[in-house]
């Protein structure tokens, strides 16, 4: 049994112009595969997503912002509790706006949200976390995961935002430590 608890509840939620605030992330991390010849060839990258706990498809990790932290924070967080991984955010890939059905509330009644999301590159897999039994976590290439993501705004994050960042030669655009001062808008605390 996890050790770790997921936060459940809108209490402390976020909400700007009536639309609720997500913060998530596209874990990634980097492969070395061997040639035949036993040497190490040029680097590959893997992104982790997650299953739906509401039906078919992968998604990455995501999930309300909250008072009491910083996007950042809440983007880190989202990714321990629903894909059991630690890592370090490494860039800002935009932000995302998408309805959704099953968020709606009295502050957003239209189920609208806006979603800040990064790279967040892994450096340790927990062996038990708070929903890994509600989800299960499967590595893929981009383009694997561009085929099986079920949202089309999680999709134009890798795409539009991941995939470019990967062209342009992954080059850190973020503070190398996690001692972050909270902020009101993920651009602020960039």
């Amino acid at each position: 049994m996890s050790e770790l608890v997921a936060r459940t509840g809108r209490h402390q939620q976020r909400y700007v112009d009536g639309h609720r605030l997500i913060a998530g992330c596209i874990p990634f991390r980097y492969l070395y595969p061997e040639k035949s010849d036993g040497e190490p060839s040029e680097k590959k990258v893997e992104v982790l997503m997650i299953s739906s706990t509401s039906g078919p498809g992968l998604l990455f990790p995501k999930g309300g912002w909250e008072n009491d932290e910083t996007v950042k924070e809440a983007a880190v967080r989202e990714a321990v509790e629903e894909a059991g991984v630690r890592g370090d955010l490494k860039h800002f890939l935009g932000e995302y706006y998408f309805k959704s059905k099953t968020l709606q509330d009295e502050f957003s009644p239209e189920g609208l949200c806006k979603a800040a999301m990064y790279a967040l590159l892994v450096k340790e897999e927990l062996d038990s976390w708070p929903e890994q039994s509600l989800r299960q976590r499967r590595w893929l290439t981009v383009s694997e995961a561009g085929e099986c993501c079920r949202h089309s705004w999680m999709k134009e994050a890798l795409e539009a935002g991941f995939r470019k960042w990967l062209s342009d030669g992954m080059v850190s655009t973020m503070e190398e430590n996690n001692h972050i001062i909270s902020g009101s808008s993920p651009k602020d605390e960039e």
